[in-house]
């Protein structure tokens, strides 16, 4: 079924070949001004071998890279990783399904690893909870210091629009996690009452 009306981009057989370069240059200023290499600002710079300096042609590779995490489009872990912060427990095995399983063109990447990210913030409040020094968003997030010194009433702040929404999510999170802890409370006082 054809629909003039739909471009034939988007569907499966093309109805019309693509245009020409001097189509497109005509249409559109400025199209192709970087497929002549030597009309590039940055040509000299790509010519190889460049007169860096250094001493190498590939890094020296920095031991214990086996069962570091990396990306699946890369053959190898860079010659050089950081090792201060090595994935640990539930936030760890989340963060090595998403490098272990998704693209990094893939949404379900990122989200991956934005999720381990808040497991592992959420695991450091448990942690600072048993510490007996817990986490106090109020002061720590920049709550307090929005109405107290003077920030919610700066004129000129790119944030102002959204402003009123900060302190719901600074402190939705802590609200609900809050709930759910008397609900599981009560819960368990019932169970062993009845």
């Amino acid at each position: 079924m054809t629909h003039p009306d739909v471009p034939s981009a988007y569907v499966r057989d093309k109805r019309t070949p693509p245009p020409s370069r001097e189509e497109l240059r005509a249409r559109i200023p400025g199209w192709g001004a970087d497929l002549d290499p030597t009309d590039r600002p940055s040509y000299p710079k790509l010519q190889y071998p460049a007169d860096t300096g250094a001493h190498w042609e590939f890094p020296d590779r920095q031991p214990g890279g086996e069962g570091r995490e990396r990306s699946i489009e890369h053959a190898f872990v860079t010659p050089v990783f950081g090792t201060a912060q090595p994935l640990h427990g539930l936030s760890g095995a989340i963060r090595r399904l998403a490098y272990e399983r998704f693209s990094e063109g893939r949404n379900a990447h990122w989200l991956l690893l934005i999720a381990g990210d808040r497991v592992d913030a959420w695991g450091s409040h448990l942690r600072s909870f048993a510490s007996g020094h817990p986490d106090d968003p109020v002061t720590e997030t920049g709550v307090r210091a929005e109405l107290t010194a003077g920030g919610a009433a700066r004129s000129g702040r790119s944030d102002r629009r959204h402003q009123v929404l900060d302190p719901v999510v600074v402190g939705g999170p802590w609200v609900l996690g809050g709930a759910a802890m008397v609900l599981g409370v009560r819960r368990v006082v019932r169970a062993l009452r009845g």
